[in-house]
């Protein structure tokens, strides 16, 4: 999808709803917005309240509520579905509240404070709950609850993690050492057993949560400081977001890259988190913006079409956030840059017969021919459709391409030349959304809107038989109509 815009300063913080349905994000213009995931729009008015920079975000686990802390030393908590605030500020901390989470069940909020404490409030009270948990030594930068809500994580200035429990506030283990600056992040594993860890020193580390050994890492690849981590819900892969811009998702097994850095953001990444059902990554950016990924293909929107090469060693992809990506089939990641040039989503890809070239065919109207090698557009954009390009194919000899269009037509370009070789093929009632060539090359199919297929002649253009169409059986069984020859 495209990014989401209406913050006015840089956007700090970002998570998923538990139905996937929403995100919310917060920012330094000190609102705290909600997003509809399918149309990318606010559901609601921004939520106002905090008098200084909103730091962090999260929803309760009936997501009915939101909770936010601020540069304004207060947590508040917030009506997920009016927008309205459910309860007084909670005040006891002394400087910004850097991070805030609910705990499991819903009824405890735990935040982080540069005032180096940690506390524990009862949502029911609307008060603390133990005593502030206080042995770091610098300010704390980030708090998470254990998945069974018995302890908690916190991560510092200090470079160090320490684990405490929910309870009683006592420390559970000596503070994980590692880091060699900030631990800006830190989030537990789905099953409780894994902690991991971001901090200033631009690296990723995982940690054993019972021992508090350090069980890989560190995971290196960020050229600076690394602001957000989280797990996938399956606990197989970790991501991160950082001031380099990018956002980077890691094998949680092995700890090497499971794909090439997502980027996209101006500016410096500064949280970032999955979706419930793991298919998604959602950041947020000094940029004003919020991004949402594909996190098996990184593309950042849907993905509309893919194609093997003919070797079956590669596979390309299009997809809305307006690109074409390369893919090593067997290990799955990307072979190159994204290949950049169509203004609006890329609706269909297709390698030539030889696996040399790709083309593309996009909302912007227009068809791409590329080098499958380079990634460079090997000719100028292919024009003459009126409307989005739905589908393209090469010929079986690679001489030619055939593209179908939302505005009825059918044409056939010359890849030498990138001109049409006859003239547009129309006999369609409504959009094409299906072409291809004959395995000879002598004929072209379409299918479209109109609920017919067409077959013509690749040479003249004229169909060589009426139009056909597809219907069901009282048995729900597809039944094609006759296909009766043309006699001239």
């Amino acid at each position: 999808m495209d990014p989401l815009k209406g913050h006015d300063d840089w956007v700090t913080s970002v998570t998923f709803s538990p139905n996937n349905r929403h995100i919310v994000s917060r920012s330094n213009d000190k609102t705290v917005r909600v997003w509809d995931t399918q149309t990318s729009q606010g559901v609601m008015n921004p939520l106002k309240g905090h008098d200084h920079w909103v730091i962090s975000v999260a929803f309760s686990p009936d997501g009915r509520h939101v909770v936010s802390g601020s540069y304004d030393k207060t947590v508040r908590v917030w009506d997920a579905q009016t927008g309205q605030s459910f309860m007084d500020p909670l005040k006891g901390h002394d400087d910004s509240v850097t991070s805030v989470t609910f705990s499991p069940d819903g009824r405890y909020i735990v935040s982080g404070s540069d005032d180096k404490i940690v506390r524990v409030w009862d949502t029911h009270m609307d008060q603390s709950i133990i005593d502030p948990l206080a042995s770091h030594d610098s300010c704390v930068t980030l708090v998470a609850f254990f998945p069974n809500g018995r302890q908690i994580v916190s991560g510092s200035g200090d470079m160090t993690v320490r684990v405490w429990d929910a309870q009683t506030g006592h420390s559970f283990m000596d503070p994980l050492k590692g880091h060699d600056d900030w631990v800006n992040s830190v989030a537990f594993s789905p099953n409780g057993r894994h902690l991991v860890s971001g901090s200033y020193d631009e690296a990723v580390r995982v940690w054993d949560a019972h021992t508090g050994e350090s069980v890989m890492g560190p995971l290196k690849g960020h050229n600076h400081w690394v602001a957000s981590v989280a797990f996938s819900p399956d606990g197989r892969h970790i991501v991160s977001g950082s001031y380099d811009r990018t956002v980077r998702v890691w094998d949680a097994q092995t700890g090497q890259s499971f794909m090439d850095p997502l980027k996209g953001h101006d500016k410096c990444v500064t949280s970032v988190a999955f979706s419930p059902n793991g298919r998604h990554i959602v950041s947020g950016s000094y940029d004003k913006t919020v991004r949402v990924w594909d996190a098996q293909t990184g593309h950042d929107d849907w993905v509309n079409s893919v194609a093997f090469s003919p070797d079956g060693r590669h596979i390309v992809s299009g997809s809305d956030d307006k690109t074409v990506r390369v893919w090593d089939a067997h290990t799955g990641q990307s072979i190159m840059d994204p290949l950049k040039g169509h203004d609006y989503w890329v609706m269909s890809v297709a390698f030539s017969p030889d696996g040399k070239h790709i083309v593309s065919g996009s909302d912007d109207k227009t068809v791409r021919v590329w080098d499958a090698q380079t990634g460079q557009s090997v000719m100028d954009p292919l024009k003459g459709h009126d409307d989005s390009v739905t589908s393209v194919a090469f010929s079986p000899d690679g001489r030619y391409i055939v593209s179908g269009s939302d505005d009825k037509i059918v044409r056939v370009w010359d890849t030498h030349t990138g001109q049409g070789v006859i003239d547009p093929l129309a006999g369609h009632d409504s959009c094409v959304n299906s072409v291809a060539f004959s395995p000879d090359g002598r004929h072209i199919v379409s299918g479209s809107d109109d609920k017919t297929v067409r077959v013509w002649d690749a040479q003249t253009g004229q169909t060589i038989i009426d139009p056909f169409t597809l219907s069901c059986s009282t048995s729900g069984i597809p039944v094609v109509s006759p296909i009766l020859p043309i006699y001239s």
